[in-house]
């Protein structure tokens, strides 16, 4: 009787320890629980973002889809909303403005870009070359930009970087962009469509190598890439062309297989760069600027272009320094 009581007393003395000893290790385990969530979860802000583009059927919107797809993988709970827009000053306007956080935007376009809010730009990388195209029908007596006098010519939307450059290569030419030609304000998808109904005589066209609206349009149309070769040097001397961006370049040989000619093309080059502003969240950019590196082959691989997207060059975005998230991730990779 005894023996029974003293282990009845033994048992009771236990139970309060051990209920003590089951919620500690229920804590514990709770506290791994939040440990292991913590050490999870990405250290960007996760939600929408936005990324201004450009036009429809353009190189822009293309990579712009691409490179969407690729995110939504290599940063989840990322959402890149994409913002179609005229081009390269349209899209520095809604960076400055808050609209967007990230857009694509020809080097030129961000030299000469002095609205509200150009101190707050930043660069995440250089992607690739545009190439100035110059496209008439294969019959057309336009061999060079001081042919188009008296024409009607597709000459960008008026916030377009394809604006831009053709008004300082008409000028070099030595035409006014408004009384020596008709110029008609429109997108590449557009001035396609004219072309091909007789509409236009010629459009002007900056974009990557090849450009898919371009290449559908020579499968319909037979169509000429007239050389601006010789206007390389004078593009520099126009008023508000005092900018290194430009350079010389040559068209590959059967850059687009169905049109004249195809040998290769001497015309101008103008950088692409990836921007941003200065208070966007560095986890963020410094994500997103992996992403860019790391895609390369994959939206290559349609568009071919963005084969040219290096780490080594990536770095060189003058006129605008780089964004801190961005200069982080180059100093993580660098050899």
């Amino acid at each position: 009787m005894a023996s029974s009581t003293s282990s009845r007393l033994r048992t009771a003395a236990r139970r309060p320890l051990w209920r003590i000893v089951a919620a500690l290790v229920l804590v514990l385990a709770g506290l791994g629980g939040w440990w292991l969530s913590e050490s999870r979860s990405p250290g960007y802000p996760q939600g929408e973002t936005r990324l201004a583009t450009g036009v429809q059927r353009g190189v822009y919107d293309r990579y712009g889809q691409l490179l969407d797809a690729h995110l939504a993988k290599a940063m989840p709970g990322v959402r890149l909303e994409l913002d179609n827009s005229e081009g390269s000053i349209d899209n520095l306007r809604r960076v400055t403005s808050g609209r967007d956080d990230f857009a694509i935007a020809t080097a030129d376009a961000v030299a000469q870009y002095t609205g509200p809010g150009r101190e707050k730009l930043r660069a995440i990388a250089r992607l690739y070359d545009d190439y100035l195209q110059l496209i008439v029908p294969a019959g057309s007596p336009v061999h060079r930009a001081s042919d188009l006098k008296g024409l009607r010519v597709g000459v960008g939307q008026p916030l377009s970087g394809v604006n831009l450059v053709t008004r300082r290569l008409l000028a070099a030419a030595g035409l006014d962009p408004e009384h020596d030609i008709t110029p008609a304000p429109l997108g590449i998808g557009d001035a396609a469509d004219g072309l091909r109904r007789g509409e236009l005589d010629a459009f002007f066209w900056s974009g990557g190598l090849p450009t898919s609206a371009l290449t559908d349009l020579s499968e319909h149309v037979r169509i000429r890439i007239v050389p601006l070769g010789d206007l390389a040097e004078s593009v520099h001397m126009v008023e508000g062309g005092g900018t290194d961006a430009y350079r010389a370049a040559t068209m590959p040989k059967g850059t687009y297989p169905n049109a004249e000619p195809q040998d290769a093309v001497a015309t101008v080059a103008v950088p692409n760069l990836l921007i941003t502003r200065a208070d966007v969240d560095d986890d963020l950019v410094q994500g997103l600027t992996s992403a860019v590196i790391d895609s390369r082959d994959q939206i290559g691989a349609q568009v071919h272009a963005a084969q040219l997207v290096d780490l080594r060059t990536a770095v060189y975005t003058d006129p605008l320094p780089l964004h801190e998230g961005a200069a982080r991730y180059y100093r993580s990779v660098k050899p």
